[in-house]
């Protein structure tokens, strides 16, 4: 076979590590003939020491690919696995009463008092509540358009969301007069404060950190545990260091790594109220608050009869 300038050429820069020529590029007889009209050729000694060297290159190209390819095949392995985080359960420390009419959303403790925020339409309110007896000791309804949602306290300032009206509240805490209103983009579940950022979720696997003072979007952080998102996070509190999530339609709780959003470890409300109380309408779990000058943890759920103080240990294997 006659072989064109052209041809030398790719074949000399496929000798000198250009990309392999594909069969379908490799001109026949005729395609020469068709091609090369009028430019008449004549044999060359070159021509058949580039062809053998074609042959060679081609051949050390095919061995070095199966080479790497079957190293490959026999080193590659599968992503390591994520380990799932660990387990936790509860020893109840003390029950006290709570009102089983509350749909609660959110709850928070600071200075010896308790605050409830609590859902539905037509029924939202925030509460302060008195930890012994129960006894709602003030009330704040919020008009009937507006779905109440997480509370947290912000120093001197306490913060209540709403469901889907992307608005949310800020009281006085003392008297619970509204100082201002605030808006957000997502819907609104849950919400706490690490004592820089607020923290706020909308029941995917996202969280939110907020301005507290301008209440913008700084930053968000994805939630996950063994690898694979987390949604559905509900009620937020900030304790020691971590985020505790409620999961909504679930009793557990997430503890959450705040800078990388990694859970870990679940804490397994199973149990909370006794089945008695499922059987009179009690909902899951729903509502964390911590007490950081006593370190008590309490936790209650919608419309549960009791609000419980726990102690969270290792679960058992």
């Amino acid at each position: 076979m006659l072989v064109c300038n052209s041809c030398v050429l790719g074949a000399r820069r496929l000798i000198c590590g250009y990309a392999i020529v594909p069969k379908e590029a490799v001109m026949s007889d005729e395609h020469f003939r068709t091609s090369c009209v009028g430019k008449r050729q004549t044999a060359n000694p070159l021509d058949s020491v580039v062809q053998g060297l074609f042959g060679i290159t081609v051949l050390i190209i095919v061995a070095v690919s199966t080479a790497v390819h079957g190293s490959q095949s026999t080193t590659d392995q599968a992503p390591t696995a994520v380990p799932a985080a660990p387990r936790y359960t509860y020893r109840i420390v003390n029950r006290y009463p709570h009102d089983p009419k509350a749909f609660t959303q959110g709850l928070a403790f600071q200075d010896g008092r308790l605050y409830e925020g609590t859902g539905q339409y037509g029924a939202s309110s925030l509460r302060e509540v008195d930890l012994e007896s129960g006894r709602i000791v003030k009330i704040h309804r919020l008009p009937a358009r507006f779905f109440g949602e997480g509370i947290t306290l912000c120093g001197d300032r306490l913060i209540q969301l709403t469901w889907r009206s992307q608005t949310g509240f800020i009281y006085d805490p003392k008297r619970f007069r509204l100082l201002q209103e605030f808006r957000y983009r997502t819907e609104g579940w849950g919400i706490t404060w690490d004592g820089r950022d607020l923290i706020m979720s909308d029941g995917t696997a996202r969280l939110y950190r907020l301005n507290p003072e301008t209440f913008q979007e700084i930053g968000r952080l994805e939630v996950h545990d063994g690898g694979k998102p987390v949604a559905r996070l509900n009620e937020l509190e900030y304790v020691r260091g971590e985020i505790f999530a409620n999961i909504w339609q679930s009793d557990r709780i997430a503890r959450i790594d705040p800078a990388s959003g990694r859970v870990t470890g679940w804490i397994d409300l199973a149990g909370l109220p006794d089945f008695k109380a499922r059987l009179q309408g009690a909902g899951v779990a729903n509502g964390i608050a911590y007490d950081e000058t006593n370190n008590r943890l309490f936790v209650t759920g919608k419309r549960w009869p009791t609000l419980f103080e726990i102690q969270v240990i290792p679960a058992g294997p």
